[in-house]
């Protein structure tokens, strides 16, 4: 389905199917999706311990969020170098067997990790050896895994499962870290590697349960020639591709940098330790959280949404830069974590249902590449500027970008979709919005 060129995407289309099985977790039903989802969760539960764990430990070891930035970057680096390539071997191959060896491969990074650090060899050129192993596999698992959903689910359903996969992600998000918090303190952060290591059994076991014949078909594409700069034409030629992949690249190049920015809050600004990062990161869970359940109701996919859920994110995020006390920086977290997984569900749901399914691999490794794959570029920027300025300056920089960015993509969708700015002032209209050329020139 084509979300079309305007500042709206056209309502995705009702069938009768989706009508019968509507609802937050209509998705749920499906059995093999079901198997995915259960998986998924104990393994992002795992993820996220293993994260906290590693932004807390390379702090511990270096005492420089410049540092942490340089995990961040390290471990998203390859997506940013080979990303279109992982959609290629996405498009070619059947995404279910890509799972299952890049699942494997990441448990196996989890328990080197966690080897290294409980025997006491563990130095912070070992963190970025695999965060950089991460990144790699992250390449061919990233564009199968998003873009295997519509297999399981089928077109009806997809909008619902992408944001039951986001929901699923953030309520991992709550668990992971106060769990790592937790191990942290108490046995050290080998365990939570370890843990890690061992959850990605769980998707595993989920991959091999499920009913093949209960796919639905995918269009398998022959190896060819030109196949990457195909997809690149492809995207090149759609303004409902291109516009929500150039906002999702800024917000996560300069709007992201969590780790480097909580990490920097709980030690540096508000004088917390490991428990106080791990609080701010299930405050942010818990509104993320709320933003994907909240996305998964809704029946259609709006650009305009996403236009204003990105302005709102760097808008709090300076907000909450400039916060005097630890409370209030803590409740802004909640609507920023809401806003930023707003903004994420609703351009990947948007590209995903825009894009052909024979190309839907390599549309959304770009995605992918474009949205983590800047992390590398801005996560030392960023990093940087926290240390050298203070991290109330990197999280406003970070806000400012992320604004900039939003309001230049709508007025860019605007311009595309034949739409003008209207300020009415008369009492009970909308005094600043977009109204078609045509409209206007009317109403003139």
């Amino acid at each position: 389905m084509s979300t079309g060129s305007g500042a709206d995407s056209a309502p995705a289309p009702t069938s009768t199917h989706e009508s019968k099985t509507g609802g937050t977790f209509s998705s749920l039903k499906i059995r093999n999706y079901r198997l995915f989802a259960t998986g998924a969760v104990i393994s992002n539960t795992g993820t996220w311990m293993s994260r906290i764990t590693q932004d807390w430990l390379v702090l511990s070891l270096t005492g420089s969020a410049t540092a942490v930035g340089i995990t961040t970057a390290l471990q998203f680096l390859p997506m940013l170098l080979f990303g279109l390539y992982g959609g290629v071997i996405a498009d070619r191959l059947p995404k279910r067997r890509i799972l299952l060896v890049s699942q494997a491969m990441l448990g196996l990074c989890g328990i080197a990790l966690a080897v290294l650090t409980l025997s006491g060899a563990i130095e912070v050129w070992h963190v970025y050896l695999v965060a950089f192993l991460l990144g790699m596999v992250t390449v061919a698992d990233n564009p199968a895994r998003q873009s295997f959903v519509s297999e399981m689910v089928g077109p009806a359903q997809l909008r619902n499962a992408v944001s039951l996969n986001s929901a699923n992600f953030q309520s991992a998000r709550l668990i992971g870290p106060a769990v790592a918090g937790v191990l942290i303190t108490t046995v050290g952060s080998g365990w939570a590697f370890l843990l890690n290591g061992l959850s990605f059994l769980a998707p595993l076991v989920g991959l091999l349960m499920m009913r093949t014949s209960e796919l639905h078909a995918s269009v398998r594409v022959p190896r060819a020639k030109g196949q990457l700069r195909e997809g690149l034409r492809y995207v090149r030629g759609r303004p409902e591709l291109v516009w929500p992949i150039v906002l999702v690249g800024f917000v996560g190049t300069f709007g992201f940098n969590f780790p480097i920015w909580l990490t920097a809050f709980a030690d540096g600004v508000f004088d917390g330790g490991a428990g106080m990062y791990s609080f701010f990161n299930i405050l942010m869970a818990a509104g993320s959280l709320a933003g994907a359940l909240l996305s998964a109701r809704r029946r259609s996919t709006r650009l305009r949404m996403l236009v204003a859920a990105g302005t709102a994110f760097g808008l709090l995020e300076i907000a909450a830069s400039l916060s005097p006390s630890v409370w209030l920086f803590s409740i802004l977290l909640v609507p920023i974590g809401m806003l930023g997984l707003t903004t994420n569900i609703t351009a990947n749901t948007s590209v995903q249902m825009a894009a052909d399914p024979g190309m839907r691999g390599r549309v959304m490794s770009l995605y992918m590449m474009v949205f983590a794959g800047g992390t590398p570029v801005g996560a030392p920027i960023v990093g940087w500027i926290s240390d050298t300025y203070g991290a109330r300056v990197g999280f406003a920089s970070g806000g400012a970008i992320s604004v900039i960015a939003a309001l230049a993509v709508g007025f860019a969708l605007a311009r595309v979709g034949g739409l003008r700015l209207k300020v009415d002032l008369r009492p009970g209209r909308p005094h600043v919005r977009f109204v078609p050329r045509e409209q206007l020139a009317t109403a003139a």
